[in-house]
């Protein structure tokens, strides 16, 4: 999340997990939308990075912490079906 700052990072957090929340058919609350926004973030830059996709900016953010959080909820389900 380059040029946002701590704040701007928690918003887009947030924003991401919740998009993520609905995009998957989940419901969670404020502080587990935070997690998995911030850790999507995380997983969604580091494979923008590893692709070689440029993003910056609020939107740039937002879009990458959003498919990052999607690829986390999938994966943590994935785990979950299995267990």
């Amino acid at each position: 999340m380059n040029g946002v700052g701590i704040i701007g990072a928690i918003i887009i957090g947030i924003l991401a997990g919740w998009i993520a929340e609905k995009v998957m058919k989940r419901d969670h609350g404020l502080l587990t939308n935070l997690i998995v926004g911030v850790v999507g973030a995380l997983v969604g830059g580091f494979l923008a990075g590893a692709l070689g996709i440029g993003f910056g900016g609020w939107i740039g953010s937002l879009v990458v912490s959003t498919i990052g959080a999607i690829i986390l909820l999938a994966i943590l389900s994935a785990i979950k079906r299995r267990a």
